[in-house]
């Protein structure tokens, strides 16, 4: 069971009351930034990583004793 139409509107109706219609397209573009920057973020995340160096030295090679 998802949201009614009715719910969204009342929602949609409460946002422009607090927000007033001079600021609500600021507000609508840093969501929009935000999202952009999360899906940004997340394609980034599923990139495989490159490949890490790997030494030829075995461990602990430099120590004499």
């Amino acid at each position: 069971m998802g949201p009614s139409i009715w719910h969204l509107l009342i929602v949609a109706l409460v946002v422009f009351l607090l927000f007033g219609s001079k600021r609500l397209p600021t507000v609508m573009e840093d969501l929009a930034k935000a999202a952009k920057s999360f899906k940004q973020g997340m394609a980034d995340d599923d990139a495989p990583s490159p490949p890490r160096e790997i030494s030829k030295r075995p461990p602990g090679g430099d120590e004499k004793g």
